[in-house]
C-alpha cells in the first residue's frame, strides 16, 4: 500500500512547513514590530544628544537648539541638566513637573540613572560639565531596575533559543497529527477501495466517519462495476461458447460437401463444366473451413481459452521448417519463397508455443497467396535486434494502401474489406498473427514492404 505512506509524509510535511511558516512569520512580524518602535526606542541616545547639544552662556545658563527643543515637547518629554560641582540643577524644560527635585545628591543620581523619578522613566546623558535627565510619560517605557544576567545563561543563550523553537514544532506537530489522525484513518479504507475497483475485486468500505458520503459513493460505484463485469463476462462466456458450438456443427456438414465435391470433381463422367463448379466448391469450402477455424482460434485466444505451452525454440529452424512446407505445396511455382536471412545468423532462441508460432507464420505467408492470385515472389527474414526476435514476411504483390495499412495496425477486430467485395476479408488471419504476439508478450507491426508489396514483421522477445 504505496499511497498511504505517501499520505501520510504529505501531511507530515504539511504540518512542518506550517510550523517553519508560523516561526518565520512570527520573527518577520517581531522585526516589523521593532522597526516601527525604533524611532521610540533609544531613549538613552536621546539624552546622549541633548547633553552635547546645550551650549553655556557667558551668563552661566544653558541654551538647547530649538530643533531639539521642539522635538523633546512633542514627545512630552521633560529635561533636565544637573551640574557635577554643586548638583543643582542649571537648566530645565518649560514643561517640567513640579515634583521634579531642583537639586540631587549622588544617591539620587544613581537612583534616577536605574529607575523613575516620582514615576517618570528617566534616561542621561553625560554633558561637559554635568547631566543631562530626560523624564518620558509616566506609561512610555518600562525599566528593568536590577538587571543581573547568570553567564552560563548568556552563553548558552544560542542552544536555547534553538531548543525553544525545536519544541514549538514539535508541539505543532504533535497538535496536527493528533488533529488529522482521524482523517487519515477514514482515508486509507477508501484508498484500498479505490485501487481495488480497476482489479474488479468487490471491497466494500464502512459507511461511518469524516467521510462516510464519499464511502457511500463508492460502495455504489464498486457495486455497479461489479454488476457490469459480471453481466461482461456471461455474455463473453456466451460468445465464446456460441462460436465454439458453431465451429463444431459446421464441421460435419462442411465435410460432406467438401468430400462429395471432390469426387465430383475427379468424376471423369461428368462433363467439364460440372467438374469446375465441383471444383470451385470444394475451393470456397475450404476457405469456409479455414475461416472458421480462425474465428474459433481468435475466440479462443480472447478470451484466454487457448492453452499456451511454452517451451524455448529457435526460432531459425521454425521458420524455415514452415517455409519449406510451403514450398513444397507450391506445385505451379507461382509463390517462389527467398530467404533473406543473415547466414551468420543461426540461433535465435525463443520461448514460445511451438504451434502457435507456425500458425501464425502460415497465415502470414497464406495472407501473401491469398491476395495475389497472379502469383508474387515471398520474402522471409529472421533477425535479432534489441532484445526481440523479428520474423519478416513481405511480398512484392499488390500491397495496400495507407488507409489499409492504418486500419490493420489499429483495428481490434477482422472487419477490414479488400476493395473488391467478392475477395477473402482482409484481417482475421492477421487478427490472429497479433493475438499469438500478444500472448508471447510481442508485437505484429503491419507496413509497406521494400519491394513494392505487403510486409508483417512478428516481434517477439528473446
Amino acid at each position: 500500500m504505496k499511497s498511504i505512506p505517501k499520505l501520510i509524509r504529505r501531511f507530515v510535511s504539511i504540518g512542518i512547513l506550517s510550523a517553519v511558516l508560523i516561526l518565520a512569520l512570527n520573527i518577520v512580524l517581531l522585526v516589523i514590530y521593532t522597526l516601527r518602535q525604533m524611532p521610540n526606542s533609544y531613549p538613552w541616545q536621546t539624552a546622549a544628544e541633548v547633553a552635547e547639544s546645550l551650549r553655556q552662556t557667558k551668563e552661566g545658563s544653558c541654551v538647547l537648539p530649538e530643533d531639539i527643543a521642539c522635538e523633546l515637547e512633542e514627545s512630552d518629554v521633560w529635561a533636565v541638566y544637573i551640574d557635577d560641582r554643586t548638583g543643582q540643577v542649571i537648566w530645565r524644560t518649560r514643561n517640567l513637573p513640579e515634583s521634579v527635585p531642583m537639586s540631587y545628591k549622588a544617591s539620587d543620581i544613581a537612583r534616577l540613572t536605574q529607575g523613575y523619578i516620582d514615576g517618570y522613566p528617566t534616561f542621561t546623558g553625560e554633558g561637559e560639565n554635568g547631566l543631562a535627565v530626560l523624564g518620558y510619560p509616566r506609561d512610555s517605557f518600562w525599566k528593568h531596575m536590577w538587571p543581573s544576567w547568570d553567564y552560563s545563561l548568556i552563553a548558552d543563550l544560542p542552544k536555547v533559543i534553538l531548543s525553544v523553537i525545536v519544541a514549538n514544532i514539535a508541539l505543532i506537530f504533535v497538535i496536527y497529527a493528533a488533529a488529522n489522525f482521524r482523517l487519515l484513518k477514514s482515508v486509507k479504507p477508501i484508498v484500498n477501495a479505490i485501487q481495488a475497483l480497476p482489479s474488479g475485486e468487490s471491497y466494500r468500505i464502512r459507511e461511518k466517519g469524516l467521510l462516510s458520503e464519499l464511502a457511500v459513493s463508492i460502495n455504489k460505484a464498486a457495486d455497479i462495476l461489479q454488476s457490469q463485469n459480471n453481466r461482461l463476462r456471461r455474455k463473453e462466456t456466451a460468445r465464446a461458447n456460441w462460436i465454439a458450438g458453431v465451429s463444431h456443427d459446421i464441421r460435419t456438414p462442411l465435410s460432406m460437401v467438401m468430400g462429395y465435391a471432390a469426387q465430383l470433381k475427379e468424376n471423369t463422367g461428368l462433363p467439364s463444366d460440372a467438374r469446375d463448379k465441383a471444383a470451385v466448391i470444394v475451393k470456397q469450402s475450404g476457405r469456409i473451413k479455414d475461416l472458421v477455424n480462425d474465428l474459433n482460434l481468435a475466440s479462443k485466444l480472447e478470451y484466454n481459452m487457448q492453452p499456451i505451452r511454452l517451451e524455448e525454440e529457435n526460432m531459425i529452424v521454425l521458420v524455415r521448417q514452415t517455409a519449406v512446407d510451403f514450398m513444397n505445396m507450391d506445385y505451379e511455382g507461382k509463390y517462389p519463397i527467398e530467404w533473406e536471412t543473415d547466414e551468420a545468423l543461426t540461433v535465435c532462441p525463443v520461448n514460445v508455443d511451438r504451434d502457435l508460432i507456425r500458425r501464425a507464420l502460415s497465415n502470414l505467408i497464406q495472407n501473401s497467396i491469398n491476395h495475389n492470385e497472379q502469383g508474387c515472389r515471398i520474402y522471409i527474414r529472421v533477425a535479432q535486434e534489441g532484445g526481440e526476435c523479428r520474423v519478416s514476411v513481405s511480398d512484392d504483390g499488390v500491397g495496400a494502401d495507407e488507409g489499409q495499412i492504418e486500419n490493420l495496425n489499429n483495428a481490434s477486430h477482422y472487419m477490414v474489406c479488400d476493395a473488391s467485395t467478392d475477395g477473402q476479408r482482409h484481417g482475421l488471419g492477421l487478427l490472429i498473427v497479433k493475438q499469438i504476439a500478444a500472448v508471447h508478450g510481442g508485437t505484429a507491426v503491419v507496413g509497406h514492404s521494400a519491394k513494392g508489396g505487403f510486409q508483417v514483421e512478428l516481434r517477439l522477445p528473446t
